[in-house]
């Protein structure tokens, strides 16, 4: 077998491949002669259909499948042979495929880049610092009571924190516009659901009292046709009602998970699930910087784009999936979902998993299966039967190599730490949790 490799740009490259005659017509012959044994025409007694009628009815159709064969096997010795490591499924060009010629073909395909992980120390680090306070504590536990709350129909003004029933119909120089009519649509005021001044506006407002509001529109509002435009809302109050908060009792707490203990166990248990939330806040936010490091350090990594393809498909039917569930039978995702919206995340998610993968193999770092153990039961604790959940990981190789995974990260977000300039910010709980939200 005859290969030669020209490297057309950046990380792809051209094998140019000759595969001698004989091996492939040898094979054909071989099978031919196999299924010669096996096989019935008319004419013919079983098994002594001559090779030349085989090669007549059969030959292009079992030459077509060794061809196949020999290409892909052919393919991975020459890859072998020349110490190349192939990054997704190469194209294929056929040059030569007649019988009792040299098989000839070119592979095109990305390698693999030579990473040479950087030596990274001195980039800034900012880590949150706060704790779960009483006051932190109340404020959950009110959130949690406002869900099991109801609302009561009272006869008095909107006040924010109220909701409302309304009627509106929105006016641009007196012409309707769209998406600015609603007939009895429920609002809660103080949600910010709706355009700065509507709400503030229904303030004040009882059941049957109507008012026009003149309002304008964001200049970043999503609709390009209303940024910045003033216009009129006529609004009808149907009625208000108030929240009544859900009574500190047993059914609250069992609810949440807590059926004993009363109202003292209740407390205990929010407050350890917003320490746990905390711990995983500042974690995150610090690791989120690391990881923003290890990119820069490494920002002139070229990746190859077939991998940044399969992972752009990965969050477009992750997307797809959050929002619409599966997808229906023919929908082209592609077309409604371009590849350009994931591109920028899909290769930033590709450099670091390379640069991890090189990292890991460098510094000689392995999961620590007592650290497994750790996180496993810390994901556990959150659900009622805690050993069922840890069985369940321990169970399950996927699911059990997806923590080794996080637990690998969390080791190589340490040990690069340790050469970082880390400032501890003060904040308050709801400030950190905000913080990670806001990081996504």
């Amino acid at each position: 077998m005859q290969v030669s490799i020209e490297t057309t740009s950046g990380l792809e490259r051209r094998l140019n491949v000759v595969v001698p005659a004989v091996r492939v017509d040898s094979e054909v012959d071989s099978r031919l002669k196999k299924a010669a044994q096996n096989v019935r025409l008319p004419g013919f007694r079983p098994g002594k259909v001559p090779m030349n009628v085989m090669r007549q009815r059969f030959g292009p159709g079992i030459r077509q499948e060794v061809v196949g064969e020999v290409v892909s096997r052919s393919f991975q010795e020459a890859v072998v042979q020349e110490k190349m490591r192939p990054a997704g499924q190469p194209n294929i060009e056929p040059r030569t495929l007649d019988a009792g010629k040299d098989l000839e073909y070119v592979a095109t395909f990305e390698v693999f880049p030579e990473i040479e992980v950087a030596e990274m120390s001195g980039f800034e680090v900012t880590r949150p610092v706060a704790e779960v306070t009483d006051a932190d504590v109340d404020n959950i536990i009110e959130v949690f009571r406002k869900q099991q709350g109801s609302w009561d129909e009272v006869e008095r003004p909107a006040e924010m924190g109220d909701k409302v029933n309304i009627n509106y119909t929105g006016t641009r120089d007196g012409e309707p516009f769209e998406g600015g009519s609603a007939e009895d649509s429920d609002l809660e005021l103080g949600s910010g659901r709706m355009i700065p001044g509507f709400e503030d506006g229904i303030v004040g407002m009882k059941a049957g009292d109507e008012k026009n509001l003149e309002l304008t529109f964001p200049e970043d509002y999503q609709n390009e046709e209303l940024r910045g435009a003033t216009v009129n809302f006529a609004i009808k109050v149907n009625s208000v009602k108030s929240l009544t908060l859900a009574p500190l009792d047993e059914a609250l707490f069992k609810l949440y998970g807590v059926d004993e203990g009363g109202e003292e166990q209740f407390r205990k248990e929010v407050a350890e699930n917003m320490t746990r939330e905390l711990k995983n806040a500042v974690t995150n936010k610090v690791k989120q910087q690391v990881m923003d490091a290890v990119v820069e350090a490494h920002r002139e990594l070229e990746v190859p784009k077939a991998l940044v393809a399969q992972e752009a498909d990965v969050l477009r039917k992750q997307m797809f999936q959050q929002f619409g569930g599966a997808a229906p039978e023919g929908l082209d995702l592609k077309s409604l979902l371009p590849d350009e919206m994931f591109k920028d995340n899909a290769e930033r998610r590709v450099k670091l998993g390379l640069i991890l993968s090189e990292m890991i193999s460098k510094y000689e770092l392995k999961a620590d299966p007592a650290r497994v153990r750790e996180t496993i039961e810390e994901m556990a604790a959150t659900y009622e039967d805690s050993e069922e959940v840890i069985n369940w990981y321990y169970g399950n190789p996927e699911q059990l190599a997806s923590v080794e995974s996080k637990v690998l990260e969390d080791t190589i977000v340490e040990k690069l730490l340790e050469n970082a300039t880390v400032h501890e910010e003060a904040c308050s709980y709801q400030e950190a949790i905000n913080q990670a939200q806001a990081q996504g």
